[in-house]
């Protein structure tokens, strides 16, 4: 099982967010990872979605019906 907290700053981070944590993972062994978001395409990723910008809007499809397909391609 995995949590997933996304704090606006390190200031977030209190006696709340622990007991959190602890309530929620008793007394099972957890792993705590911090990295910092500073999200920034590479030119490819850019290139990427410069191409999707010009496809035919007639092939569109959204994105819960890309999360249902991935969903039924890769189980996931």
């Amino acid at each position: 099982m995995y949590t997933t907290y996304h704090l606006n700053s390190a200031e977030e981070v209190n006696s709340d967010l622990l007991d959190s944590i602890k309530a929620t993972f008793k007394s099972r062994p957890i792993t705590i990872v911090v990295e910092e978001d500073d999200l920034e395409l590479t030119p490819e990723m850019k290139e990427i979605l410069d191409e999707r910008l010009k496809e035919n809007e007639k092939d569109y499809v959204s994105s819960e019906e890309s999360i249902r397909q991935l969903n039924q391609k890769y189980g996931l």
